[in-house]
């Protein structure tokens, strides 16, 4: 039996995408996967490369848009192509933005992402529940295998690990505090404003529970599904009202807090535009969280409204990160040490199909030796003459192969299999 090729067996663990370092919010949105859209996105991704990607997982957020797969190694070049396709988009648009990462450093990129060090907030905790959910929907979609699913398990767990002994999370400034914070710089107390929040998210649950904390005049919760508003206004004592509502009402609103998963904007400069005549031009905060964006761009330029952005909001909190420093260099000598451990398992297991196949190939020389002392028992041959031959018959076929390959080397490659033979053979002989 012939042992299978190394080469051929080997998946590499890839990563691509962008995020908030390496692409604007006007790129990002263009890219981004709704929850909806994931299995189709994961169905298409393995048609359309087939065996050369055997798993795969999709991680999209407000701040980046990552793949990542088990897959042969020359699938790198073209998935960019795959994502802009995907998307409609010509692939020169995206390629500025693109990052590639490849075994170690897509198995530290991972590490990094879970445990907060590549956040827009350094140590935010959302990220490692939004990779849960990419983990999750993966396998939903069936597209999830032995190899990813083993590098997010310790993904997480190293996320785990960084969080509890490391203060990298400790004294962050989340986004919907600075979305407070924006606010009262433009209105100071907040007590006498009124809070529109477009959405029910685990994001606008979070800017909720903060604006709530300073008793504003009135909070509303708008969404398409009103029994989802009415479970999160019932928490702090707020109204609910649908989408459709929205254009009547949005001029008795002070801020606007949104982040929904609408592909297309919700609030635009024309609607805008008569909501300020209609408030006398009394200021308008508005921090829009989604990506795709929930506010035209253009709104920004209302002289009455202060338009704010997820990156917007990222740049303000970054202020705050200085004290977190140096618990960075702790965290990143974990992670280390982790991606070590996972390529050692790694590569364990791209040895397995060779051992397995070697074993077989052992199986059937011993049954065929076997096989050939029976017959001479059976027509009464000596048993200790049997007994001889079987042993001298095993030994020489299982030393033929190594002895014909150590007799067609020459130099280097004849001194590294004569070093390498005394580790090879039993452990008895090797003690004597």
């Amino acid at each position: 039996m012939a042992l299978r090729a190394f080469s051929q067996m080997s998946l590499d663990v890839l990563t691509f995408g962008l995020n908030h370092v390496s692409a604007p919010v006007s790129v990002r949105e263009r890219v981004a996967f709704p929850i909806d859209v994931l299995k189709p996105a994961l169905d298409g991704l393995r048609a359309t490369f087939g065996q050369s990607v055997k798993e795969a997982a999709i991680l999209s957020t407000c701040n980046r848009t990552e793949i990542y797969c088990a897959a042969d190694p020359q699938v790198s070049e073209h998935l960019p192509t795959w994502l802009a396709d995907f998307n409609r988009l010509e692939t020169g648009s995206l390629q500025p933005h693109l990052y590639q990462y490849q075994q170690n450093d897509a198995v530290r990129h991972a590490f990094r992402v879970a445990s907060g060090l590549d956040s827009m907030v350094l140590g935010e905790p959302q990220i490692l529940g939004q990779m849960k959910d990419a983990v999750r929907a993966a396998n939903e979609a069936g597209s999830l295998g032995t190899l990813l699913h083993q590098l997010f398990q310790r993904t997480f767990s190293v996320a785990k690990e960084v969080r509890s002994q490391t203060a990298i999370g400790a004294h962050s400034v989340s986004m919907a505090a600075a979305a407070v914070r924006l606010a009262e710089r433009v209105f100071g107390d907040l007590s006498k404003a009124s809070v529109l929040f477009i959405g029910a998210g685990e994001m606008i649950e979070l800017c909720a529970t903060h604006f709530a904390a300073l008793n504003p005049a009135q909070m509303v919760v708008a969404n398409r599904t009103l029994e989802r508003a009415e479970g999160l206004a019932s928490r702090f004592v707020a109204k609910t009202m649908m989408l459709a509502d929205i254009p009547d009402r949005l001029a008795d609103f002070d801020v606007i807090v949104s982040c929904t998963a609408s592909s297309l904007p919700i609030l635009g400069l024309g609607m805008v535009e008569r909501v300020t005549r209609s408030r006398r031009h009394r200021p308008m905060v508005m921090v829009d969280l989604a990506v795709p964006r929930d506010i035209e761009t253009e709104v920004g330029r209302l002289a009455d409204v202060y338009l704010y952005t997820v990156d917007d909001l990222g740049r303000m909190v970054q202020s705050g990160t200085d004290a977190r420093r140096a618990a960075v260099v702790q965290a990143e000598a974990i992670i280390e040490t982790r991606v070590q451990n996972f390529m050692h398992w790694l590569q364990n297991r791209k040895i397995v199909p060779v051992i397995v196949d070697f074993q077989q190939a052992a199986d059937q020389v011993r049954q065929h030796e076997l096989d050939r002392a029976r017959r001479m028992l059976a027509r009464g041959d000596n048993p200790e003459l049997v007994l001889e031959q079987l042993a001298y018959g095993l030994t020489q076929k299982y030393l033929h192969g190594p002895m014909a390959v150590l007799n067609r080397s020459e130099n280097e490659e004849r001194q590294q299999l004569i070093s390498l033979l005394p580790r090879l053979l039993p452990r008895s002989e090797r003690n004597r």
